[in-house]
């Protein structure tokens, strides 16, 4: 049996905010999990799928409060999207732009952008249609 990718987990401070960011970028809400530990609820795993592929986004939100830092060894999430203004618009109305406008990495390549998650994650969007 050869090994599938399951998800990405992030942790998040803002359960509201991050679903509908990530549902902005089209990601689909699929189901939430309660960690309970000694009677008290610890975290809430939130599960998104993206087009076929089911639940390959977490996100953890704990509820002691905690806040965290993004390290220097993260980079970015990376997502195609079939219409990079449209999803730009869709960010914009809840007051997210990207860090600089849209651009190719190479002549003819596809227009790229990266925004942030309401925790600070990059995310880099990248136009499928050319």
């Amino acid at each position: 049996m050869s090994p599938s990718f399951l998800h990405t987990m992030v942790r998040i401070t803002d359960p509201e905010r991050s679903r509908a960011f990530y549902e902005a970028l089209g990601f689909t809400f699929d189901r939430e999990m309660d960690i309970v530990r000694n009677g008290e609820r610890e975290a809430t795993n939130y599960f998104f799928s993206l087009g076929d592929h089911s639940s390959v986004l977490e996100l953890t939100y704990n509820h002691d409060g905690r806040s965290y830092d993004l390290g220097t060894g993260y980079g970015h999430i990376a997502v195609g999207v079939d219409d990079l203004s449209a999803t730009l618009a869709r960010l914009s109305a809840q007051g997210i732009e990207p860090e600089k406008p849209p651009y190719a990495v190479r002549e003819g390549g596809s227009l790229l952008c990266f925004v942030r998650d309401p925790d600070g994650y990059r995310i880099e969007l990248i136009d499928r249609a050319g």
